[in-house]
């Protein structure tokens, strides 16, 4: 059977406003849960006046609350932009929610301009790091290591599925 899904942006509307399109995004997820889609997921972008999807995690706690089949997931969280320990935390909640429903999927692209980039991140070599910055979150997520200086609560022992989006070479080859 052919499985379809969403990727969801949650656009503004030149007349609508950030608050609106949240619960747009809401209801399409539960349009797309009732004949049963596959996955509804939400990119992350900053800086951009038409996107609200900046807090992706937090819209999808909005949407998992809407929902009650659907998986729902970032298509993707851009890993550079966080530390890996906030995002097993932040999925590891979402999994605690929603369990069996979510899906992680990690991009190394900024995911925004330049300059929001540099506000985000700090330190524009972060990219850089991507291959080393996986491995540390899947650890976050995986088997809880007794001998760990460092454990992710929640987020430990929850395996949520992580995707690598490979919309270039470098991403592929992950």
């Amino acid at each position: 059977m052919l499985k379809l899904s969403f990727l969801d942006l949650v656009p503004v509307t030149d007349t609508g406003t950030i608050a609106q399109s949240l619960a747009n995004a809401a209801d399409l997820a539960r349009h797309a849960e009732a004949p049963g889609y596959a996955r509804y997921w939400v990119a992350e972008h900053h800086g951009m006046a038409g996107i609200a999807s900046a807090a992706t995690s937090v819209v999808l706690a909005h949407i998992g609350q809407a929902t009650s089949t659907i998986r729902i997931g970032a298509g993707g969280i851009m890993l550079p932009n966080h530390a890996p320990m906030v995002i097993a935390e932040q999925f590891g909640t979402l999994e605690a929610l929603f369990p069996g429903r979510v899906d992680l999927g990690l991009g190394r692209a900024p995911g925004t301009d330049m300059n929001t980039a540099r506000a985000m991140r700090r330190h524009m070599d972060s990219a850089d790091r991507f291959p080393d910055d996986v491995a540390e979150l899947l650890g976050y997520l995986g088997d809880p290591d007794p001998q760990a200086n460092v454990r992710a609560y929640p987020g430990e022992g929850t395996h949520v599925p992580v995707w690598i989006l490979g919309s270039s070479p470098f991403g592929a080859q992950m």
